[in-house]
């Protein structure tokens, strides 16, 4: 079996949020599958995904300050700030942590640890909602 969907998230402030359960709800499909997988893409390029813990905040509180200070804004030498001083470090924070995930399925569900969960990454102060293409393929 293929499928492929386009989803919309509703719009997030700037962060680290977990969107596993939602991603869930829109692809009833998955518990047809006994073996496959879930590729995860974000058709933007100042957001991204990654795959992290889901249980204590603090971690993606943390993975916002740590990526304030890795990639600074209203650094001089940035040419690109077309629609503010958020934009270049939001394409740049999103080319280090992806567009894509891929996560097996199992029974189901998705086979990932107790403590993993899919987050979505808002880079900018005001992102809007964001697009995800869904494929779920399997057996």
């Amino acid at each position: 079996m293929w499928i492929q969907k386009d989803i919309q998230l509703r719009a997030r402030p700037r962060g680290f949020h977990l969107v596993t359960r939602e991603v869930l709800e829109q692809l009833p499909e998955i518990v047809q599958l006994q073996v496959g997988l879930l590729h995860v893409h974000i058709q933007h390029t100042s957001a991204s995904l990654t795959i992290n813990e889901n249980a204590d905040p603090t971690v993606r509180q943390d993975f916002e300050s740590f990526f304030n200070h890795a990639v600074p804004e209203n650094e001089p030498y940035f040419l690109h700030n077309d629609e503010g001083s958020d934009d270049m470090p939001a394409h740049l924070k999103a080319s280090l942590l992806g567009s894509s995930v891929t996560l097996p399925v199992k029974s189901g569900h998705l086979n990932v640890g107790t403590w993993q969960g899919i987050y979505l990454c808002e880079h900018r102060n005001y992102g809007g909602e964001r697009r995800l293409a869904l494929t779920l393929q399997g057996e």
